[in-house]
């Protein structure tokens, strides 16, 4: 095996990095709590649109079932992109956000369960190696240029080549303005 992780391990890997952030979110407080809250939304944006523009795609196309697998799996995406833009006008510190973030966890982290389970395992069957890591760098050039909040309605290759570009750029913006008032 190279040293370069193929697809499913760079996915996973990523699923692990949510549930951390999922914890250090709930585990924290103020200003931490808040910061690792935009942590979390960044890596959940910019995670979704590489999966929506490369691995759903491929999945789509390659494994039997693809078109249910993928639209379940776009169906959880999309609603917790929803409520990750109503938590971002939110005070982390809000009684409501604690609710809702809670409520969040759960999806996300059953969201990605089924995801490994139906399509990330899955995607094994029906790749190489070769492939795998093709898509694995398919999946990084994707997550350089995607937007690093939640757009609701973008849940489509399409859709976020469309809006991606100019969402990723007043994104990235706002994230530079952020870390310049020292607000990360």
């Amino acid at each position: 095996m190279s040293e370069q992780p193929d697809v499913v391990e760079l996915l996973k890997q990523q699923h692990r990095q949510i549930r951390e952030l999922f914890d250090e979110v709930g585990d924290s407080k103020d200003a931490d709590r808040t910061d690792a809250f935009h942590r979390l939304v960044r890596l959940l944006a910019v995670h979704e649109t590489a999966e929506e523009e490369v691995v759903h795609p491929y999945a789509r196309r390659h494994l039997a079932g693809g078109d249910q697998v993928v639209d379940a799996r776009v169906e959880e995406e999309e609603r917790a992109k929803q409520v990750l833009s109503e938590l971002s006008s939110l005070d982390t510190g809000a009684p409501e956000f604690h609710d809702r973030f809670t409520a969040l966890r759960q999806d996300v982290l059953t969201h990605a369960d089924a995801e490994e389970r139906t399509e990330f395992d899955r995607l094994r069957d029906v790749t190489d190696q070769r492939g795998l890591e093709t898509l694995a760098r398919a999946v990084k050039a994707a997550e350089a240029l995607a937007p690093t909040r939640p757009h609701p309605g973008t849940d489509s290759a399409a859709k976020n080549l469309a809006a991606g570009p100019v969402a990723a750029v007043v994104d990235r913006t706002r994230d530079a303005v952020r870390k310049a008032m020292g607000n990360s």
